[in-house]
């Protein structure tokens, strides 16, 4: 018998298709428990909230930086680092979203070897993500970052992780040759504002492939949480010895109360909660997922910028950042995967026009709307950024002697 189990026991597990059944009571007592245990949340409450937070922390970050004139970056990334370093120590304490970190074998020697050159990047990718906002709109800014794969993949064989693929190569050309199309169509350009994002697609490429290098080991799996909980305050005393040299001496109290303490609470508050969500979206959602997730934000955050500071987009621009999305989705998911979910959404919104046919043509007529809206609305005023109807008003008025 204790043979047979063995034998049992080294075959391949097979895929659960249903709930499995309990061999015992105690067997049936757990089960209830962990089934009683489960979350209510649908899986889509998870991707909205990231995209929210998400989208929040940068539009944040650019209207304190630009907006409201407080014009240190650096001060501003020192201080969503402190935040987090504070917060993971207290949640190491209190709570056990931080209880993973107990399975790494975490020295002194790892620290200095690993998590210290992983933080010196992640915080030179913050520094210059965080001094573009000074420069470029926000838009702009989200048709950069679509490059980052192409860094990442190009940095993974410049540092030996991984070895030269020209296909992947080609494969991710498309993502290049979009974000130069966009380049090209964006009406306030300034050089200094795209080195400094391209420095940061840059050094978060290089810190991507060292978190990969230490994370292909076993011992050190970490979640997000617990690689902040690790990384924060590496980050926060680089970030504060810049601030200390660069721009703590033009600072003034004035300028930190123009914002508001409060202000700068929620900000700090946001960031971290930023963290947070991107941990249970890994836990109840896919890769998949996650990547056209990502996708849907940057789209959001170029519509925000366009509304909120009015920023435009030039018809060069939108059609060089499609190329550019299409291309990173082609690159993450591959042409099967596409087709197959293709299908699957083609399968479904049938089912749903069946079963919803007046609930479908909202939606079409809504989609269609929203559409022309963003095309000759939204991105309108960068054709024709000097029209003025007035001038036509009054000599229509004069023509028929009415006073305007």
């Amino acid at each position: 018998m204790a043979d047979e189990k063995s034998r049992v026991s080294g075959e391949s597990p097979r895929e659960a298709k249903g709930p499995l059944l309990p061999t015992s009571t105690a067997d049936a007592a757990v089960a209830e428990k962990a089934q009683a245990s489960k979350p209510a949340f649908h899986p889509a409450l998870y991707v909205v909230v990231w995209i929210s937070l998400s989208s929040s922390v940068i539009l944040f970050n650019k209207w304190i930086l630009d907006s409201l004139d407080f014009r240190y970056p650096v001060i501003l990334t020192t201080y969503h680092l402190s935040f987090a370093t504070v917060a993971t120590q207290l949640m190491a304490r209190y709570t056990s979203l931080l209880d993973g970190r107990k399975s790494v074998k975490m020295t002194g020697r790892v620290y200095l070897r690993a998590i210290v050159p992983i933080g010196v990047f992640f915080s030179l990718s913050l520094i210059c993500g965080n001094l573009t906002y000074l420069y470029l709109s926000v838009s702009f800014i989200q048709m950069i970052k679509a490059t980052t794969p192409v860094a990442v993949l190009l940095s993974s064989w410049a540092m030996g992780i991984a070895p030269v693929n020209l296909k992947q190569l080609a494969n991710v050309s498309a993502i290049v040759i979009g974000v130069v199309i966009a380049s090209f169509g964006e009406i306030r350009f300034v050089w200094i504002g795209f080195l400094y994002q391209i420095g940061g697609v840059v050094f978060e490429a290089i810190r991507l492939n060292l978190v990969q290098a230490l994370l292909s080991s076993a011992e050190y799996k970490m979640d997000p949480l617990v690689s902040l909980y690790y990384f924060a305050p590496i980050c926060a005393a680089m970030n504060g010895v810049v601030a200390l040299i660069w721009e703590v001496p033009r600072v003034s109290l004035d300028q930190v109360y123009n914002v508001g303490l409060v202000i700068f609470f929620l900000n700090g508050l946001c960031a971290f909660l930023l963290n947070v969500s991107v941990v249970f979206l890994i836990g109840k959602t896919s890769a998949v997922v996650m990547t056209l997730c990502g996708v849907l934000k940057d789209v959001l955050l170029v519509l925000a910028s366009m509304a909120i500071w009015h920023a435009p987009v030039s018809g060069l621009q939108a059609f060089g950042y499609t190329i550019a999305l299409s291309g990173m989705i082609y690159y993450k998911l591959g042409a099967s995967a596409i087709k197959s979910y293709a299908g699957e959404a083609g399968r479904t919104w049938a089912e749903f026009g069946s079963n919803n046919p007046a609930l479908r043509k909202v939606v079409t007529i809504g989609g269609a709307v929203l559409i022309i809206f963003i095309l000759f609305g939204g991105l309108a005023p960068a054709y024709a950024p000097d029209y003025d109807p007035s001038q036509y008003i009054s000599n229509a008025a004069g023509k028929l002697g009415v006073s305007s």
